[in-house]
């Protein structure tokens, strides 16, 4: 099947962080203010984040205890239709399904409404794909244990029709993608602010469950100074055909 063109676009901070204090700083808005508009122009369908990322600022904190399902659901995907006729969709790598939602929606400021997709695997719980459904919030099957992150974006384009992905954080869902080789664009904007910090997370992060995986070589696109000292850098991989 076909997939998602995925673009990775991250601000960070002057050492290669995408969280911590860095982000208010007075010397950071400016680049804030770019990532934003870049964010826009880039204009992909969906936007993939990891489990952290999404308890950060989408998900309604951790799923509630729930009781085990009467008439367990089979484990297979399922779509809301009225969501997926938004068109837009934030996307949730959540493999054994952790996160609550109170609906099938988010509406962030500057952005249009986007669906909710769960991406998980199968060890999702039936009673938490029952918990989904009730929601309205749609969920992919992409894996038995880990996240097949090639499948999630073939899945994508096959049931929602997305051209264009937006993989956004953090670090170790960065990291996912780029080991099987699907960041065709990698977006940095960078803060002229270094973050020290040994508790924040670097742009590409590989976690212990994830089997080792030699450096991956980027070659330069562009370039650009933007207001504030900030800059704009654009990298495909190297051995694409680009």
């Amino acid at each position: 099947m076909k997939r998602s063109f995925v673009v990775c676009h991250m601000l960070t901070s002057l050492d290669g962080k995408i969280d911590g204090a860095f982000f208010q700083a007075p010397e950071t808005a400016s680049a804030l203010n770019a990532y934003g508009e870049l964010r826009r122009d880039y204009d992909c369908q969906a936007t993939i984040y990891g489990a952290t990322t999404m308890l950060g600022g989408y998900a309604d904190g951790q799923a509630p205890m729930l009781s085990p399902a009467e008439n367990p659901l089979p484990k297979e995907d399922w779509v809301n239709e009225q969501g997926r006729d938004l068109g837009h969709y934030i996307v949730s790598i959540d493999p054994q399904g952790t996160l609550a939602f109170s609906s099938w929606h988010l509406q962030k400021k500057g952005r249009p409404t986007a669906h909710v997709i769960e991406a998980l695997t199968e060890q999702a719980a039936p009673e938490y794909l029952a918990y989904l459904r009730e929601r309205g919030v749609s969920y992919l099957l992409v894996g038995e244990t880990r996240v097949n992150c090639t499948l999630l974006l073939e899945k994508l384009n096959h049931i929602f029709g997305v051209t264009r992905a937006m993989v956004a954080g953090g670090g170790i869902t960065n990291w996912s993608f780029l080991r099987e080789n699907l960041i065709d664009e990698l977006s940095l904007v960078i803060a002229p602010v270094a973050d020290g910090s040994t508790q924040s997370v670097s742009v590409f992060e590989r976690a212990d469950f994830l089997p080792p995986h030699p450096p991956v070589a980027f070659a330069l696109k562009e370039v650009k100074a933007l207001q504030g000292n900030a800059l704009w850098l654009r990298y495909h991989m190297q051995n694409a055909s680009q």
